[in-house]
């Protein structure tokens, strides 16, 4: 297997581009890991409480649900290098705003860098789902996003460690400012690498009408709406491991030498399962593919709440993670596949499929932080695998083998045409 995976990357173009994609996003990622470590524990000392260190951090993706509706309608032409740039300039005003935030953390402080965070994240998204869309074939979408994966998680596997390291030496600054340095070079890659991208292009900047884009979003619902659930889901998941997971994490640590290895544990399988998604191959039946590891990755969760053993629930935590592992790349791969056949209008699907994690986000952190107020950190995953075994298995049954799309009403959007 090995052999055959050095040969694409070596003699495949596409290939080539995705390793200079996953270059610059390798220090990106380690930089916002080392922060989405860091940021919950700090919210909760510094606010006094999970509910609220949950609404706050919530704040980010409220932030992110608006840019979901604004970018469609404002941004035509835009390069996934333009996309990356962006992303890092926000990178950096988000580190800089937590230095404020370090120094005094108000209120109003900690609202702007988490806002600034949202932004940041919608713009990664954008160019990480159009990348995928425009170098990779329909087979080869799956694969991608595996590999992909696997390097994030890597990034996400060593950032809370090295956070961890960093704040027993260099304290909050530290982490502060070694996320800021890394972002640097990350944004000296970009300019060095080639990527999706071979021509210049000016942006252009259109009239925003968030009314039309509801109307656009409300259409592509009606046939999207599995993979949408299923991204959903996966983001509430998500949201839970690094706001109450990151809590819960230090808890651990206090109690036992490997307890600090509950969020590394979290993004440690996918570091190899992706490896294995990408032998697989797969190119039909990814959506219930998806939900069938999603519904084992719920009761892998569920049985969480059985004991509260520190190797009980990191060995349960690597299970669940690694059922997710597979989930997450093929969900990504049906986004693509929509996008790839919406063409020019694909710029609507990526608001709604960033919608969807920003959603995720406003929801899983505040819901999440309420619960832990009422049962504590370990019950509340036990919760929250419930709720994700029960959706899996209705989606289970309802799920279309296709989804189809309303091309022709799609094709007037771009012309102010809504078809009836």
């Amino acid at each position: 297997m090995r052999t055959k995976i050095n040969l694409e990357f070596l003699g495949n173009p596409m290939w080539r581009r995705v390793l200079a994609l996953i270059s610059v996003l390798l220090f990106i990622d380690l930089s916002d890991a080392i922060l989405s470590d860091w940021v919950p524990s700090y919210l909760q000392e510094v606010l006094g409480g999970s509910f609220l260190m949950g609404l706050v951090f919530s704040f980010s993706s409220i932030v992110g649900f608006a840019t979901d509706l604004i970018f469609p309608q404002l941004f035509k032409g835009v390069l996934v290098k333009h996309l990356l740039r962006w992303a890092m300039g926000a990178s950096m005003l988000f580190v800089v705003s937590l230095f404020f935030a370090a120094l005094k953390p108000l209120l109003p402080v900690l609202l702007v860098a988490m806002a600034v965070w949202g932004v940041y994240y919608e713009f990664l998204a954008f160019a990480n789902q159009q990348f995928v869309a425009t170098v990779a074939t329909p087979h080869d979408r799956a694969r991608v996003w595996a590999v992909v994966g696997v390097f994030k998680s890597f990034a996400y596997f060593f950032g809370p460690i090295i956070g961890g390291l960093l704040i027993n030496r260099g304290g909050n600054f530290g982490v502060v400012l070694a996320s800021g340095v890394i972002t640097l070079v990350s944004f000296f890659m970009l300019n060095f690498l080639k990527l999706a991208d071979d021509k210049t292009t000016e942006v252009e900047l259109n009239n925003v009408n968030l009314l039309a884009e509801i109307s656009h979003w409300r259409v592509l619902l009606a046939h999207v709406w599995p993979v949408v659930t299923i991204s959903l889901v996966l983001g509430l998941i998500d949201s839970t491991f690094w706001t109450t997971g990151a809590v819960l994490s230090d808890a651990l640590a206090s109690r036992h030498a490997w307890g600090f290895m509950f969020l590394p544990m979290y993004m440690l399988p996918s570091m190899f399962v992706g490896f294995l998604v990408f032998k697989w191959g797969i190119y039909q039946g990814k959506k219930k593919w998806a939900e069938v590891f999603m519904l084992l990755s719920g009761i892998l969760l569920l049985l969480l709440g059985l004991s509260d053993g520190v190797i009980w629930q990191l060995s349960l935590v690597f299970l669940a993670s690694s059922a997710l592992s597979v989930s997450y790349p093929l969900t990504d791969a049906v986004y693509s596949d929509i996008l790839a056949r919406m063409g020019r209008e694909r710029k609507h699907m990526l608001g709604l499929s960033s919608s969807t994690i920003s959603l995720a986000y406003i929801v899983g952190p505040a819901a999440a932080g309420w619960v832990a107020s009422l049962v504590g950190e370990r019950m509340t995953f036990s919760a929250l695998g419930l709720g994700v075994i029960f959706v899996s298995g209705v989606l289970l049954l309802v799920t279309p083998k296709k989804i189809k799309l309303p091309q022709t009403e799609i094709e007037g959007w771009d012309r102010g045409v809504e078809a009836r």
